[in-house]
């Protein structure tokens, strides 16, 4: 992933920590935004504890409504509704209504054997042109020796925090990096300024005439939406790398093959793998890892597979496929080393790996990138940009 003549950097342990941790050290105006909504979190049911997620308006109104409350009722009547009810019962009813819950479940070491015996990167070949194509000629005539993704276009149609840091790490390479995100669909506005550095951020229908010029000039498109959305669209992956030769298709879900069209996010995934169960603080309330893990992993995976392919695309051509999700992810974290006990508590200081930024008028305070030697650029306000590359 680096240039030619770059030498490969060690990693600061506590410098990448930093940056998994990018939400948590965020800053706007001097003041910590609100990363979590009070629907979202752990709730006690009769018979164990679920996991919500309500940090959109859609998914809060669709918790209320699943348990049948008003509009207007606060945290703590869901709290009390929940104690009243059953995990499936209240898991159904939130899904059933438009919302996000899980059960927290223990781990299941048999499942994820299974999972792990999958690529942790679906990556396969889509086309058999050996012609590398007209998008690797031009970024290859127009890449510079500095960055080694200098030239290269990326469309980003992801939101929340895996998609975004895959597409941040590419525009820290040197990609020109376009986030889309639809008109209609809200976005809370410090998450892009978590997510957004490098990269420019449109609001455009992907019905649009402007959007297919966008795409008919992409190297690469990176996806967050769940493939009922896409197939709607008609931006399924290989119908995109067929009518696209050259197109290199990054795909993120969270759940992976199984369970394509389920939508969710890291902290369910957690909590329904049995993350939540081994983080628990006392063996009773459930816990969650110190960090947004799985999606930031994801998001550097997916990263390092575009990376990858594009330089295979300017050597054999074709057009090429990776997907991951975020429950492969934890598979992958469940099946490694663990301590037997919690390891001691160590005060570190994240300064030396922050960074500031003005942005629309506010001072904005991030993680620098994972790997010393690069430096983000200013976020853009979400959605300032004109759709043009």
């Amino acid at each position: 992933m680096l240039a030619a003549g770059r030498s490969p950097a060690a990693l600061d342990p506590d410098r990448v920590a930093t940056a998994y941790r990018s939400d948590r050290v965020l800053m706007i105006d001097g003041s910590a935004p609100p990363v979590w909504s009070p629907f979202s979190g752990f709730w006690r049911t009769t018979d164990g504890w679920i996991r919500t997620h309500g940090n959109y308006p859609h998914h809060a109104r669709g918790l209320r409504a699943g348990l049948l409350l008003p509009d207007d009722a606060d945290a703590g009547t869901v709290r009390e509704a929940l104690a009243m009810r059953t995990t499936a019962d209240a898991v159904i009813g939130i899904m059933s209504a438009g919302g996000l819950a899980v059960q927290v479940s223990a781990e299941t070491p048999a499942t994820d054997r299974v999972l792990r015996e999958g690529p942790l990167l679906d990556i396969r070949r889509v086309d058999a042109s050996r012609h590398p194509g007209s998008r690797a000629a031009r970024a290859t005539a127009v890449r510079r020796a500095e960055l080694p993704l200098q030239g290269i276009r990326v469309l980003d149609l992801t939101r929340v925090i895996a998609g975004p840091v895959c597409t941040r790490t590419l525009a820290l390479l040197g990609a020109d990096v376009l986030r889309i995100d639809p008109p209609h669909l809200p976005e809370p506005g410090w998450q892009h300024l978590d997510t957004g550095h490098g990269k420019r951020s449109s609001l455009l229908d992907a019905r649009s005439l402007r959007f297919q010029e966008l795409l008919a000039e992409a190297d690469a498109v990176v996806l967050g939406y769940r493939p009922v959305a896409l197939a709607r669209l008609g931006l399924q992956p290989e119908m995109l790398a067929r009518r696209h030769p050259g197109l290199v298709v990054a795909q993120l879900s969270a759940w992976g093959a199984a369970e394509p069209d389920r939508a969710g996010f890291d902290s369910l995934v957690q909590a329904a793998s049995g993350i939540a169960i081994i983080e628990s603080p006392d063996g009773v309330r459930p816990g969650a890892l110190p960090a947004q893990a799985l999606d930031h992993s994801a998001g550097y995976l997916l990263a390092a597979a575009v990376t990858t392919l594009l330089e295979r695309r300017s050597r054999e051509g074709g057009s090429w496929y990776v997907g991951t999700s975020l429950r492969r992810v934890a598979a992958e974290l469940l099946g490694m080393p663990r301590r037997r006990e919690p390891g001691p508590d160590v005060e570190r200081d994240f300064r030396p790996h922050l960074a500031q930024f003005h942005v629309d008028g506010r001072t904005v305070v991030t993680s620098r990138p994972a790997l010393a030697g690069l430096e983000f650029e200013a976020p853009h306000a979400w959605g300032s940009d004109q759709p043009v590359w």
